[in-house]
């Protein structure tokens, strides 16, 4: 009297074979039996974090990275999640790129706004009587500003050094795509007192070399100003491989040499890497 064997069976898991021969075989040693279809595959993509759909989904074999790849993909992901560009008639030149870029943006300096004190700015300079915190004495035009920074009579400097691949944008895609870099500054002079204003903000190499910088002339206020808040503004395009680190300079003095904090005023300064300018 014979018996069969049982016939063994294979699980089909999203277009790839399992043998169920030896539970210790890897799960990534698969043969792919058949396609999924582009809706389906791009709907279960479009449902998965996008770090997962570049680095693991795009591995798995070549219909997966040509759909992960694809521009439609993520233009379709943008617009779900309303990452579309301001200007309409600009499209980006890779989509991929521009989403990642979309949602990693945000504000690299810390504590912009005096709202811990002087954490995480370094003082290069503390001239006169130092420098000091304050409420705007003008409401700032974001109305979440709340403080601002202040100087003295005597040249007052802060700084901060953004670390690129501590912050996510790691070597490769810096150097490969070169994003812009945009940085913001807000500053006011007091009313009653003459004062001037400084920035400098350096690209720096991996052993923090300056490889560009943006070094505007010194700003000069008169004496009897609107004290009004004024934007300085700039962005870094195609400024070569080797970034690695950002050196933000900042602040001022009066031009009076008046006792106390009657120089230029320095809040909610900024250094972004943008999707698109």
């Amino acid at each position: 009297m014979s018996v069969e064997k049982p016939i063994k069976k294979k699980r089909s898991v999203m277009g790839a074979t399992f043998s169920s021969r030896s539970s210790s075989v890897s799960p990534f040693a698969v043969s792919l039996e058949y396609s999924v279809p582009l809706e389906i595959l791009e709907e279960i993509f479009h449902n998965l974090p996008h770090d997962q759909v570049i680095r693991c989904c795009s591995l798995v074999c070549k219909q997966w990275k040509e759909v992960a790849d694809s521009d439609c993909l993520w233009r379709e992901r943008c617009r779900r999640e309303g990452l579309l560009p301001r200007d309409v008639t600009k499209t980006p030149d890779d989509w991929r790129i521009y989403y990642v870029l979309c949602k990693k943006r945000r504000n690299l300096l810390k504590n912009p706004r005096a709202e811990s004190n002087f954490k995480y700015w370094q003082i290069l300079s503390n001239g006169g009587d130092r420098w000091k915190i304050e409420s705007p004495m003008l409401p700032h035009p974001n109305e979440n500003v709340q403080k601002n920074f202040v100087t003295s009579y005597g040249m007052c400097l802060k700084s901060q050094i953004i670390d690129l691949k501590l912050e996510g944008y790691n070597p490769s895609f810096m150097d490969q795509y070169q994003p812009p870099i945009k940085i913001t500054d807000w500053y006011a002079a007091r009313w009653d007192c003459a004062c001037e204003y400084t920035i400098k903000v350096e690209l720096l190499s991996g052993n923090k070399k300056c490889t560009q910088k943006f070094e505007p002339e010194t700003i000069y206020f008169e004496q009897w100003n609107d004290q009004q808040w004024h934007q300085m503004t700039h962005v870094f395009t195609n400024y070569g491989p080797g970034v690695r680190y950002i050196r933000f300079v900042h602040g001022g003095k009066d031009s009076q040499f008046w006792a106390g904090w009657y120089g230029v005023r320095v809040t909610d300064s900024c250094v972004e890497i943008c999707p698109e300018i």
